[in-house]
Parts: structure tokens; C-alpha cells; sequence
């Protein structure tokens, strides 16, 4: 291998050429930053950050990067926009925060690019980029690597696909960032991780915030391939990159690139080095535009041509910014367009309830639907924690899919919910449609901020070009004494998070209704799946069980569900109510309504994201009196989110105050089973409401 690489290098000597046409992009880079800075008053409207002092490093891999592959820039990275084709005009656009900015239509920062052109590499969504990309990043090796073991990739004749993630050094403190490299190693992904080692965080120097740097750092991932480089030397830049992709094509394994750089312009806009940095005159001594100059010289090309090149760069870069300056801001009307991306389903279709069928689990209904698809889509693969063959999870929902399509498909990953969640939008960029579990709701806090930051923005941040399509497993709820770690309700958490798709079915059909649903749509989704309704071993729970709906059968998201309905003598007369649920509070609900024969109707919601209002307010304004029945404890909920929405709309129709049914509001749910049945919402509960609502 050593020979190897050593006749790459050999054979790979940079040019005159070659370093001419990085001194030129190098020429674009620097006037860019100087034209924001003679133009702050313009630009620092929006702050930016630029690469000057990163150029170097930043060229030397965007020059070699082809259209199949991936690369994940950092917000100091215009310099690898440039090199892989993008213009001084197209990345004012963004600076400025422009209508046609070419990755995000004026919706996010400068160089927070996302890109899907057939001729460059592509740059899926990512956030601030501050360690978070790295998960997304190595979720996109991965999906390389399952679709080349599928065989579901073209031939690229040896040069095959390779995703570049690009790092400050300060980021790979970032517990999220060891979460990726972790996985990179396990699975030998095709990646590399381009660190730029500047030794500033902020305004924290590297010696205050880090035991080491990311060479001797990335030493506790084994098999993880490591080049410390002068970053400010283009041919020492240039030769190492190209020995290490020429590596991972081939090899298919991970690598970082620790490239040391000065940084020589402000941490950002607003930001400014002259606050803090006593460290400027030893930067400038590392400065690489006049080494690049230099190496120019010594290949033979004469000053008087690098000052054309350098006066060509600053007349183009003033004239892109003036045309820039002209360009039109986006429209009032462009707020609120790619939230969700258009879905398929739209109706229910298929047969809910096929003849000759016995019912079923509900866990099993999950199961059978994730079967189906399998089955049918060699795109579909299933991971998380305990979900592989051994056990097929801690509920056994994932029971026999690891024996029926192999562990590359269905497999466990260690304790890391941020990767679970994150590496989602990496999967989906290239092809696939990952169905990932959270073993219980209480583990879901590692992976919110991928869910947040990552998952659910991609679609909208990018302007539409890259929807995140997968589906969150999240077993839920309070049962059989799961105690304050196995037992939370936080669909008032996700809820918030825009972007996202939340489904909570009640019964065995409206899962497997939904899961196919959820598969189809292109959008991320999480579905809560609660524990006590699996498998209806709780008194009351047994309509969990259904008989299992047939493989075309599907459920469009925001479709509620009339789980009974009131005679409509008690309505004309005044004595009905409705209660709005969803999950195991259908069945607390329909324990209580017993006790009003004919009075009660019961709205099964089945998706919290989107609601189906109509039904919600159709029901109010039949009844006048709402019941809102949840597991959550009742303050700051989603829950009341719904009677104000109820309220809002339906206020002439109210004879009554909305009433709320829900959980003690207490810190944790205990573990004894007296205190866990005493917090928890119960069938006498709701009808004491009831009683006071009906006689209102």
C-alpha cells in the first residue's frame, strides 16, 4: 500500500496549470472578502464569514471533487463553493440574502450552501455547521455503502462516490461529531473529514478548550486514516488530497485530513478579530496567497501576470456584486412555501378489514407493514438500538426482519440516538428510505437536536431540493411500571418542531395505515407507538387488536377518526359531548362513555402534525361541550394547545368550558405501580369530567 500511495503522489505532481487555476479561484476568494468588508455597512446586514486563510485547503479539494460525489462546507468554506463551480455572483446572492440565492432562496446564511446540480457535487442541507453535519455526512457514506452492497449503484468505472465533511478543529469537541467518526470506523465508510485547524473557537484559543488536537484525537478511532498537512501549501494540499481519495474510492474506508491554517479575517461579520485576537501579526506570516505567489514564480510565471489575474478577479468580483446589489429580495408570499413537500396520500385506500383474517397485535401490525415494504422496495432498510436479529427489539417489533433480509438491512447501532436520527438525512440523499427507532420516548433527547436542526429544516432551507423522507419509530407512553425513564409522553416537545410529520394511532390498522403512509411521503415523520396498546394486555385496551388491513392499505396524515359516535336524540336534545383523543386515551375514554349511553362521541385524532381540525371543530360545533382527553400532563401542553384552537374557532358554539383530562403534573412518572396509577388519566377521572361538563 505504502508503494502504492507513493506512485499516486508521484504520478499526481501538481502543475503550472493546475496552481494557476487555484491561484485565480484564490484571487476570487480574497476579493470576496474584501469587498464585504469595504461593503459592510451592505453585507454585515446578514452576517457571513469567509475562508481567507482556509483558500489554500478549501481548493485543493473542490478542484477534485466529481459530480457523485458529496460534500458537506462549512460556513467558512466559500472557497471549495468556487472550485467546484459556483460564482462570485451566485454566492453574493446568498450574502445578501437574495431571491434567486442559488441554495436557499434568501432563507439562510452565507455559505450554508445546499445543492443538487447534475454537473457538481451535491450538497445536501445542513445547519450552522458547528459539528452537527458530521452525522448527516457519514448517514450519506452510509447509504453509499448500503446501495454498492445492493448493487443499486451505476458504474463509475473505479471513481467511485465519496463524501467530503469539512470541520473546524473547535468542533470536533462536539459530542455529536465522535458519534459520527464512531460509526465511520465500525462500518468502514467511504468518508472523509476535512478538518481545518485554525486553533481558534471564537474567542477561545485552542489550549483553553481542547486536551488535543484532531490528530491525536481521532487516535481513539481505530481504523481511521489520518494526514496532518500544512494547509496554507497548495501542492502539499493538493497531493495529499488526491492520495487520500484516490484511497477511499477504492478502499472504502474513512479518513481525516487535519490541514493547520491561519485565520486571517474576522470569525464573522459580527464577530470582528481586532476584539480579541492578540495573535493577527504571526497569522499574516502564515498568510498563503503570497506562498501560492511565490510557488507560481518559482514554476516560471511572471508577476506581471498573477497582478492581471489579480485585477481580472477584483473587476469581476466588484462587477458580480454590483449586478448582485440589483437582484430582487424574496416576496412576503415566499414565506411559507416548501414547508412539507407535496405527499402521494391523500386518501384512505386499501381494505381496512379483509374477510377471513383474525385479529392481531398491534405491535405485529407495525411489523407486517415494515414486512411489506421491504419486500417491495430494496430502497427500505430498518436500525437502532436492539432492533437486529438477536431480538428484533426490546418489544420484539422488529421480530424476524434482520433472518428475512439480512443484517445490512436491518441492523443494530450502538447507543447513539443523534446518529440514529441524523444519519436519516444523509440516507435519504441519496435514495434511500431509512425507518430508524428511538427505544423509548425517554431517549429521544440525545437526538433532538438532529431532528430539529437537521431533519426537519432540510426541505424548507434548501428551498426544496432536498426533503428529508424517513420514518422515526417511538414506542411511548406509561405501562406495566416503566418508571421515570421508560414511561414519558413528549409528543408536546416534537409537536413543536416544524417540519416534522407526528402520527399516534390507537389501533393495530391505523399503524400499519400510517406506517405505509409514512413511507410514501416525503417528508420526515415520527410515530409514537405506545407500549400498553402492543400487545391489549391492559383491561379496556383490547380494541388495540384488529384484524390487519391488506398491503395497499393507507391512511392520509391529518384524517381523524370516529372511534363512537352520539344518538342524535341526545345531540337535538343537548345532552351530548365530544371527547378529543389520540392514543391510549381513546380507551381511557371509551371506559368512561359507558357510563352515558348515547351521549358521548369519541374523535380519534391518529396524526398530531397535521391536525384534522375539521373534524375537531365539526365535532364542537355539534355537541357545544369538548372533552380533551391525554397521557401528558396538562401544563404547557400540546394538548392545550387544542382547546385554544378550539376556542379560537369555535367560541360561539362553546356551552362550556373546554375541559381537560390529562396526567399529575409531577417532575417524572414513579416507578411503584400505586403512584404510576394515581398520575395517569383513568376512566373514572374522565367521567367525573364528564359529569361536570354534561350538567355545565
Amino acid at each position: 500500500m505504502v508503494e502504492a500511495m507513493a506512485k499516486a503522489k508521484k504520478i499526481n505532481k501538481v502543475s503550472k496549470e493546475l496552481v494557476l487555476e487555484a491561484y485565480t479561484l484564490m484571487c476570487n476568494a480574497k476579493a470576496l472578502t474584501e469587498i464585504y468588508e469595504a461593503n459592510s455597512d451592505v453585507c454585515a446586514k446578514y452576517v457571513h464569514a469567509t475562508s481567507r486563510g482556509h483558500e489554500v485547503i478549501q481548493i485543493a479539494c473542490g478542484l477534485q471533487l466529481k459530480p457523485q460525489d458529496f460534500v458537506f462546507p462549512y460556513y467558512r468554506d466559500d472557497s471549495i463553493l468556487l472550485s467546484i463551480g459556483m460564482t462570485p455572483f451566485e454566492l453574493m446572492l446568498q450574502v445578501l440574502a437574495k431571491r434567486n440565492d442559488p441554495f436557499s432562496g434568501g432563507r439562510t446564511y452565507y455559505s450554508h450552501p445546499s445543492l443538487n446540480d447534475d454537473d457538481k457535487p451535491k450538497i445536501p442541507h445542513q445547519s450552522s455547521a458547528t459539528g452537527m453535519q458530521a452525522i448527516p455526512a457519514t448517514g450519506v457514506a452510509m447509504g453509499i455503502q448500503y446501495k454498492e452492497k445492493l448493487g443499486l449503484t451505476k458504474d463509475f468505472k473505479g471513481d467511485n462516490p465519496v463524501v467530503v465533511c469539512s470541520l473546524g478543529d473547535a468542533s470536533i469537541t462536539e459530542g455529536e461529531v465522535s458519534e459520527a467518526f464512531q460509526m465511520a470506523v465500525l462500518k468502514k465508510m467511504p468518508i472523509i473529514y476535512l478538518i481545518q485547524d485554525n486553533e481558534w473557537d471564537i474567542s477561545a484559543f485552542s489550549d483553553e478548550v481542547r486536551a488535543q488536537d484532531a490528530t491525536h484525537f481521532a487516535k481513539g478511532f481505530k481504523g481511521m486514516g489520518i494526514k496532518t498537512i500544512d494547509g496554507t501549501d497548495f501542492s502539499e494540499s493538493y497531493e495529499t488530497f488526491n492520495e487520500v481519495l484516490g484511497i477511499v474510492r477504492k478502499e472504502r474506508r474513512p479518513f481525516i485530513i487535519h490541514a493547520k491554517v491561519p485565520l486571517l479575517n474576522h470569525h464573522t461579520s459580527g464577530v470582528r478579530m481586532e476584539w480579541y485576537r492578540d495573535d493577527l501579526e504571526d497569522a499574516k506570516k502564515r498568510d498563503p496567497f503570497p506562498k501560492m505567489i511565490k510557488e507560481l514564480l518559482d514554476l516560471g510565471v511572471s508577476e506581471k501576470v498573477l497582478q492581471k489575474i489579480e485585477e481580472t478577479a477584483k473587476k469581476i468580483v466588484q462587477k458580480d456584486y454590483d449586478l448582485a446589489l440589483k437582484e430582487e429580495d424574496p416576496r412576503p408570499e415566499d414565506l411559507t412555501t416548501y414547508h412539507f413537500a407535496p405527499t402521494p396520500i391523500t386518501k384512505e385506500e386499501g381494505m381496512r378489514v379483509p374477510e377471513g383474517k383474525d385479529k392481531t397485535v398491534m405491535v405485529d401490525s407495525a411489523l407486517f407493514a415494515i414486512r411489506e415494504l421491504m419486500e417491495k422496495h430494496p430502497e427500505c432498510l430498518l436500525y437502532g438500538q436492539d432492533v437486529g436479529a438477536r431480538i428484533g427489539g426490546v418489544f420484539r417489533e422488529a421480530a424476524t426482519l434482520a433472518q428475512q433480509f439480512g443484517d445490512y438491512r436491518v441492523f443494530n447501532t450502538p447507543i447513539q440516538e443523534a446518529f440514529i436520527v441524523g444519519s436519516t438525512v444523509g440516507m435519504s440523499a441519496v435514495g434511500l428510505k431509512p425507518i430508524v427507532e428511538v427505544q423509548f420516548a425517554d431517549y429521544i433527547w440525545p437526538g433532538l437536536n438532529q431532528l430539529f436542526t437537521e431533519v426537519s429544516r432540510s426541505y424548507y432551507l434548501s428551498n426544496g431540493k432536498w426533503p428529508v423522507s424517513m420514518i422515526l419509530r417511538v414506542p411511548i407512553g406509561a405501562y406495566g411500571s416503566g418508571g421515570p425513564y421508560h414511561s414519558s409522553s413528549v409528543e408536546s416537545v416534537v409537536t413543536q418542531i416544524r417540519g416534522v410529520k407526528v402520527a399516534y394511532p390507537s389501533t393495530g390498522a391505523d399503524l400499519k395505515g400510517l406506517m405505509k403512509a409514512a413511507y410514501y411521503d416525503p417528508n420526515p415523520v415520527v410515530i409514537f407507538e405506545h407500549k400498553g396498546l402492543y400487545w391489549s394486555k391492559i383491561k379496556g385496551t383490547e380494541g388495540a387488536m384488529t384484524i390487519e388491513p391488506d398491503e395497499d392499505y393507507v391512511i392520509p396524515f391529518g384524517k381523524a377518526r370516529t372511534v363512537i359516535a352520539a344518538d342524535h336524540d341526545k345531540i337535538e336534545r343537548g345532552e351530548s359531548a365530544v371527547i378529543i383523543t389520540y392514543g391510549r386515551g381513546v380507551y381511557w375514554s371509551l371506559g368512561a362513555a359507558k357510563a352515558f349511553p348515547g351521549q358521548i362521541e369519541i374523535i380519534d385524532l391518529r396524526t398530531l402534525n397535521p391536525i384534522d381540525t375539521e373534524a375537531m371543530y365539526n365535532a364542537t360545533r355539534k355537541h357545544n361541550k369538548v372533552m380533551l382527553v391525554t397521557e401528558e400532563s396538562i401544563e404547557n401542553s400540546f394538548t392545550l394547545g387544542l382547546a385554544a384552537r378550539i376556542q379560537k374557532n369555535c367560541f360561539e358554539d362553546l356551552d362550556a368550558p373546554i375541559e381537560v383530562i390529562g396526567s399529575v403534573d409531577t417532575p417524572a412518572i414513579p416507578l411503584n405501580s400505586i403512584l404510576e396509577e394515581t398520575l395517569l388519566p383513568n376512566e373514572n377521572k374522565i367521567a367525573e369530567g364528564l359529569t361536570l361538563l354534561l350538567n355545565y
